[in-house]
């Protein structure tokens, strides 16, 4: 039973498309940098392929909140 079960999630799973392959590709940079070789003393440069974030506005974060009221609180009982 329990390889029925396995093969049906499996046949389900390849045969819906993935979302991430829709041809949306991220942008992507190259950024390099030169690092110095610890055994040979020698510059030489390291690339890496990075993606690019895209920024999103966002409404600005108050810096206190407002004091609330206390209208249900109960009067103090009077002293004789």
């Amino acid at each position: 039973m329990k390889h029925l079960i396995f093969a049906a999630g499996l046949a389900l799973a390849v045969s819906y498309p993935t979302y991430a392959a829709d041809g949306d590709k991220p942008e992507t940079k190259k950024v390099c940098v030169t690092q110095k070789d610890a055994k040979t003393g020698k510059d030489k440069e390291v690339c890496k392929t990075v993606k690019i974030h895209k920024k999103h506005e966002g409404t600005k974060v108050p810096d206190k909140a407002p004091a609330k009221k206390d209208d249900n609180k109960k009067p103090e009982p009077a002293k004789k």
